[in-house]
Order: C-alpha cells, then sequence, then structure tokens
C-alpha cells in the first residue's frame, strides 16, 4: 500500500502530513504539557465546562499549540473559526467579526477564533481585534513562537491568559512515536512498519521536544524504505538518522557515557581547557542532554574549582543558568557556552570547598561548641543579665574596620578552615588577612 492509496481507505487526503492526521480530538488524547492540562489544571477544566476565556498559546515550534486549539474547536459548543495570521488580512477578520456577531445575536452561540501565528499581525491589525474581544464578541485563542510580551498588543495580553508550553519530554515523544507507527486509523499502522527500540529513543532525542520534527521523520521513514524479506518495512537506527538528517551520537543518559561526559566537561574546565570544555558541551547538546542539568554543573565548577579566586565565575555561571532556561535551544547554547569559556579561562582555587569540607568534618568529629558570650544576641530584653552579647567589639569603629577578638569557640582560636589561595583575585584577599593579622605575607 502506498501512501495515496492508504489515504483513500482511510478517507483522508493524500497531503495531509502524519503530524496533522495525529492529531488528538479530546484533552485525554494529548501527549505532554501537563502543567497547563493536567486533570487538576485550569485549562483541562475550562475546555471539559465549554467556559474559556481567551487564551495565548506561546511556545517552541511542536510543543502542541495548534493540537490543542484544535481539541477546543472539537468540545466546544461554540462555533470554532481559524486564521492564520501570516496570510490572513483585516477582510478575514472582518469576516469572522460579522459571523461572531450574527452567531451571538440569533442563535446565543459564541465564537472562539483561533490565530495561528497571532506575532504577525502588526498593530493596527492587533488593534481591530481588540474591542470584539472585549465585548465578548469573539474568544480569541492565539498561538505564538515569540515572547507574547514583545510582540502582541498590550491591551490584548491583559484580557488573555498566557500558557507557555514547553518542548515535549522524551518519553512524551516516545509515546507519540510509537502512536504513529502503530495506529492504523490516524497514523501509519496500515503500512506494516516498525520501529527499532533505539532508533525511536534516537528520533525522540533528536527532535529536542519538536513532536512534528519526530513524527515527519517517522512518516518519511515509512514511505521511504523498502520492506525487508519479512514483508515488514523495518525503521532502524540508519533510517531514522537519514531521515531526520542528525547523526546519532553515542550517548545515553542514563549510562557510563553520560557520566564520563559530564566528568570530561567538569575536569575541562577545572583543568583550564577551553577548547575541551566547549567541545564535551556540544557533545551533550548535540544529544539532546538537559540545559538544565549543565547548567547547574557550570554553577557547581563556578564555586568548586574557580571560588574567590574570580568571584564574578559564580554570577556569570547563576546568570547563564537562568537565561538559557528562559530561552530555551538552540539559543541556549551560546549562553552555556559563554558560562563554560569563563569558567574554564577564570584563575582557579578550591579553597572555598576545602574549607567548607574541613570545617564540616571538624563538626562531625568534635561535640558541639558553644558560641562565645560576646558574639550571641543580645537584641532582646534581659539579654544583659543573661551576660549576652556584653563585650563585643564592632569592626567598623576601629582602623581597617578590624580589630582582633575571638570568634571561634573557646578551644577553637587556632583553628584554620580557610586558607586562600594566590590565584587570581584570591591573592587579594590573602593579602588582606595577612596583613591585618599581622602575619608576613609569604
Amino acid at each position: 500500500m502506498d501512501l495515496f492509496e492508504y489515504a483513500r481507505e482511510k478517507g483522508g487526503k493524500p497531503e495531509s502530513p502524519l503530524a496533522s492526521r495525529l492529531r488528538p480530538t479530546s484533552i485525554e488524547e494529548v501527549v505532554g504539557q501537563k502543567h497547563i492540562i493536567g486533570k487538576d489544571k485550569l485549562l483541562y477544566r475550562a475546555i471539559q465546562a465549554d467556559q474559556l476565556g481567551s487564551l495565548i498559546f506561546y511556545g517552541p515550534p511542536g510543543t502542541g499549540k495548534t493540537t490543542i486549539a484544535k481539541v477546543i474547536a472539537h468540545s466546544t459548543k461554540g462555533a470554532f473559526r481559524q486564521i492564520n495570521a501570516t496570510v490572513a488580512g483585516k477582510k478575514d477578520m472582518e469576516d469572522v467579526v460579522k459571523e461572531a456577531k450574527d452567531n451571538l445575536a440569533f442563535y446565543g452561540r459564541k465564537t472562539i477564533l483561533f490565530i495561528d501565528e497571532i506575532h504577525r499581525f502588526n498593530k493596527s491589525q492587533q488593534d481591530y481585534l481588540l474591542p470584539f474581544v472585549e465585548d465578548g464578541t469573539v474568544v480569541l485563542i492565539g498561538a505564538t513562537t515569540e515572547n507574547p510580551f514583545f510582540e502582541v498588543n498590550g491591551a490584548l495580553l491583559s484580557r488573555s491568559r498566557i500558557f507557555e508550553l514547553k518542548p515535549l519530554e522524551k518519553e512524551d515523544v516516545l509515546e507519540l512515536i510509537r502512536r504513529a507507527v502503530t495506529d492504523t486509523q490516524k497514523g501509519m499502522g496500515g503500512f506494516g512498519a516498525r520501529i527499532d527500540d533505539d532508533a525511536a529513543g534516537f528520533l525522540a532525542e533528536a527532535s529536542g521536544g519538536d513532536a512534528r520534527l519526530a513524527l515527519n521523520a517517522v512518516e518519511l521513514g515509512v514511505l521511504t524504505t523498502p520492506r525487508g524479506p519479512d514483508d515488514i518495512i523495518h525503521i532502524t537506527m540508519d533510517v531514522a538518522t537519514e531521515c531526520i538528517q542528525k547523526r546519532p551520537v553515542r550517548y545515553d543518559k542514563d549510562g557510563d557515557n553520560h557520566y564520563d561526559t559530564i566528568s570530561a566537561f567538569i575536569k575541562s574546565m577545572r583543568g583550564s581547557d577551553p577548547d575541551a570544555a566547549v567541545y564535551y558541551l556540544a557533545k551533550m547538546l548535540t544529544a539532546g542532554e538537559d540545559v538544565k542539568f549543565i547548567a547547574r554543573r557550570i554553577m557547581i565548577c563556578a564555586s568548586e574549582d574557580v571560588g574567590n579566586a574570580d568571584p564574578q565565575a559564580i554570577q556569570v555561571a547563576v546568570a547563564a543558568s537562568l537565561a538559557a532556561e528562559r530561552v530555551g535551544m538552540p539559543e541556549a547554547q551560546i549562553i552555556l557556552s559563554q558560562a563554560a569559556l569563563y569558567v574554564a579561562t577564570a584563575p582557579k582555587s578550591n579553597s572555598a570547598v576545602n574549607a567548607i569540607f574541613a570545617a564540616t568534618g571538624y563538626v562531625k568529629s568534635h561535640p558541639p561548641m558553644p558560641v562565645p558570650p560576646h558574639l550571641q544576641d543580645a537584641h532582646y530584653k534581659g539579654s544583659e543579665k543573661l551576660g549576652r552579647g556584653g563585650g563585643y567589639l564592632y569592626a567598623h569603629d576601629f582602623p581597617d574596620h578590624y580589630v582582633e577578638q575571638q570568634y571561634l569557640p573557646t578551644g577553637m582560636e587556632h583553628e584554620v578552615f580557610y586558607e586562600a589561595s594566590a590565584q587570581g583575585y584570591e591573592k587579594t584577599i590573602k593579602e588582606r588577612l595577612d596583613r591585618i593579622k599581622g602575619s608576613q605575607v609569604t
């Protein structure tokens, strides 16, 4: 059976892509995005009750914006109209508004207007919609891959609830791939195809959370792969690689390769090798590693291996982590690259990690020591009677904002946990500590 025969048998159109045919018609069939359409979530309840206000779906391609809109179309008792902002003009909107007014006046029926790529409408086009959204003539559902706070009229935003869709998780994409291969009603089940587990896993990883990209690859594989001797179409790793035009990266996120690669990444940053660090970063990103996981390792390295030799390193790492999560891939790779290269090329010191490990070791191996009385809290009535805080010397009242007094508990006065190195900015810290304590700089 070829595609045309298959489409005729199922009553579909040959030009209808798999990703379109496989779209669910009920909210229960939607895969992923449980943070907004889980059974306990507002959007789920609103769809079930057919009580929708104006909505804007924002997220990367292939994450389900149009899919959820189509589910709403199948679920609502109101009229559902769809236009695409890339080709629609004011006349199209005028026609929809006229129809919506008639539906409301003659039948008491609401009209839901779904505008795909709503960010493509200019300001005047968006302004035209505003009064009709405001008076309830239409219930607007907009879909956009761009940040709506930058691209959508502020007045429309204030009258809409915004839902951000995330890239699908690997398991979500895997579920869609298996459904695509086996579903005889809307998928490719009538072709007698099988997909190897490693090929399905690779497509799920390589798609980067874009369901459409994965389904297009499955469809291409089924339609172009000759049958084997067993009359089965086998979608192997080689077929999957060709169909999605990405080479598989040997990287199992639950296996040795995962831990070996992240270990090499950290050790390369620690060892001040920026080329190796960015190579391992590229390998992880290409294999679909979670950007949040990578960002966490960079932050840890910034403190553990750079520390106060360059206090700016942790600030760069934290800022990169936040930016990468907000921006998402593929642009997040640039942000993570900057942070990894900064940490790799920064002066190194492990004094911070040595200090906390040494102090923790002491705490665990010795009995609890009381805080010296002059350091205890004296901000409550009766503290003087208990001898709390008496004799404390306020450091800012003395030259160089330093005065010698006991801070460690009695019996620990000579313990040393932090030993500043002579690397980078920490050399300045060491010189100051040596100076105020009256020791000789070595």
